[in-house]
């Protein structure tokens, strides 16, 4: 969870009141965080954040707006956003076309009116690190630079650039580097280098003079990019490859800095490709759409009856304006936030804004006896087979990445389950098979002594619009063996042996599946359902894992044969 630290002093400035420590760990709540250090001396305070749905939160001046509003402050109003290109900024970015395939997106503001304190300072470069780091993937899907607008000369240009022939003198140093030297001298590009190494040209943030601002996702330059105590007039922008997520982390930053004081002044991006946006976007862009909650739908999930006043005073605690009928409310979403998927998400914040104590507790009417599910006994039975066959347990996330739920094993993902506002590319898919996590283990598993027998019995879930909620979660196992001697002949005796202890009958039918090499991959059937597939895993398979074993593989839906 994001830990963030902040300035008591100024923190309560922003707040509009200050908080005893008592208080504040109560009215922390609201933010579902919690005071972790205080350090009286330096006047700081750590703070533990343990909601990631809410990147708004992690700094001094989010996290202040939190708590304001909650103890009764105005909602604040952002006059400074566009609706759609609906208006021009003053100041433009020009974006190359040979970006579209390498770092597509950019956006950009202005902050002037009052000089850069150290407070300020630090609590954007923490804002920049938290939000890049956490919610950005390492940088790889957010990267965000600082530059001294003074000192640019506007449109902005945001190009592909030559690594080999582009140079300029990164933060930090004193001589100058092209963007390939950067990766492999500056500390930055060797921590970061990896976004974009691969790539025949790299982005590149420049003026309209030629002066380097900076070599997104890496380092700025170290004349305009080197932002400053006293500096009064401010050029940040932010680079990725998901345009909402990009317009997020935008708007968080842009209200931070209404917040602490300064004026904000947006800014005309000017694509020449097609984006989810337009060509022309002027940024920090309100893009965010309405919800309903039914009342009655609350109370049921509350467990206590809310009036839609109550309801919709509730949520204005929280910062969010709204609308009100007879029997819902529709609210509109603070320009910094995005995690209203549906109107359980607004019963959330309803129950939070009238205080999670008020709610009385109430004891259970039925009572019964804790005891295994058939389902988890079933399980247990499967572990021990499988540990009997030589297999060793492992145990997965459940959720992952394009890239290896679907990718890496050459399928098209169309059962696949995504999440709509993921937290990184990395946990942005639920599993659909268990295959992928065990090929995973295996591809970093080259040096332990072969063979490899590998399982897990665990959850997929597969879209299914046949389901109530569209998806059907099913318990399932898996099993991986890699060796030299690896192949069709014996992952079907160790199916053969699962199934002789389990005392079920099966038939097998060849399969036709990409993960597996043609002719040699076998669907199970009993009676007339398939619940399972194993056989050679295809060597475009493995190559995209890395993994230079042989390897055969399977899995069985253990709920068929649980109820069979």
């Amino acid at each position: 969870m994001p830990k963030i630290e902040v300035y008591e002093k100024t923190l309560f400035q922003y707040a509009g009141k200050e908080f005893s420590e008592d208080e504040l760990i109560q009215v922390l709540t609201c933010a579902k965080a919690e005071l972790d250090d205080r350090d009286e001396e330096e006047g700081i305070l750590k703070i533990e954040l343990n909601d990631t749905n809410r990147p708004d939160l992690w700094s001094t001046a989010g996290l202040a707006r939190a708590l304001r509003l909650y103890t009764g402050g105005d909602i604040p109003v952002y006059d400074f956003f566009s609706n759609r290109s609906e208006k021009d900024g003053e100041n433009r970015v020009l974006v190359d076309a040979g970006l579209q395939d390498i770092r597509p997106y950019i956006s950009a503001f202005v902050i002037t009116g009052k000089p850069l304190d150290e407070p300020m300072l630090k609590d954007l470069i923490q804002t920049q690190e938290k939000l890049c780091w956490n919610y950005g993937q390492k940088r790889k899907s957010i990267a965000m630079g600082l530059y001294r607008s003074d000192a640019l000369s506007y449109p902005v240009h945001y190009r592909a650039a030559d690594p080999e022939k582009t140079t300029f003198v990164p933060l930090g140093m004193e001589e100058k580097l092209n963007l390939r030297e950067i990766l492999e001298k500056h500390p930055k590009g060797i921590e970061f280098g990896w976004i974009v190494k691969d790539f025949p040209m790299f982005p590149y943030l420049m003026d309209d003079e030629g002066e380097c601002l900076s070599f997104p996702p890496v380092i700025n330059s170290a004349h305009i990019g080197a932002a400053q105590v006293g500096d009064e007039n401010l050029f940040i922008e932010l680079t990725g490859l998901d345009m909402p997520t990009l317009l997020l982390a935008t708007s968080i930053v842009a209200c931070d800095c209404a917040d602490a004081g300064f004026t904000v002044q947006p800014v005309t991006i000017e694509y020449p490709y097609d984006t989810p946006m337009g060509k022309t976007v002027t940024t920090p862009l309100y893009f965010q759409e309405p919800v309903s909650m039914d009342v009655e739908y609350a109370g049921k999930l509350l467990g206590d009856e809310i009036s839609v006043q109550e309801a919709a005073d509730y949520v204005k605690r929280m910062g969010i304006k709204s609308e009100m009928n007879d029997r819902e409310i529709t609210i509109y979403p603070p320009e910094y936030r995005n995690d209203f998927l549906h109107q359980v998400d607004v019963v959330e914040d309803v129950m939070i804004g009238r205080g999670m104590e008020t709610f009385k507790p109430v004891m259970p009417t039925d009572f019964t006896v804790g005891r295994y599910t058939p389902e988890e006994e079933f399980s247990r039975e499967i572990k021990d087979i499988m540990v009997g066959l030589g297999f060793q347990e492992m145990v997965y996330n459940y959720l992952g990445s394009r890239r290896d739920f679907i990718e890496k094993m050459n399928i098209s993902g169309e059962k696949i389950i995504r999440i709509a506002n993921p937290m990184s590319e990395n946990f942005e898919y639920v599993r659909g098979s268990i295959l992928p996590c065990l090929c995973a283990s295996e591809s970093v598993s080259g040096n332990a002594v072969y063979p490899h027998n590998i399982f897990e019995v665990g959850k997929v879930a597969l879209l299914n619009p046949e389901e109530n909620y569209g998806s059907s979660t099913r318990n399932y196992l898996g099993f991986l063996t890699a060796d030299k001697q690896a192949g069709f002949t014996l992952i079907s005796s160790h199916v053969s042996a699962l199934f002789f202890y389990l005392s079920a009958k099966y038939t097998l039918e060849e399969a036709d599946d990409p993960r597996f090499i043609k002719g040699r991959g076998a669907r199970i059937i009993c009676g007339k359902d398939e619940i399972g597939i194993f056989g050679e895993i295809h060597p475009a398979v493995l190559e995209n894992w890395g993994i230079t074993m042989p390897c055969t593989a399977g899995e069985v839906d253990l709920d068929y044969l649980v109820r069979r």
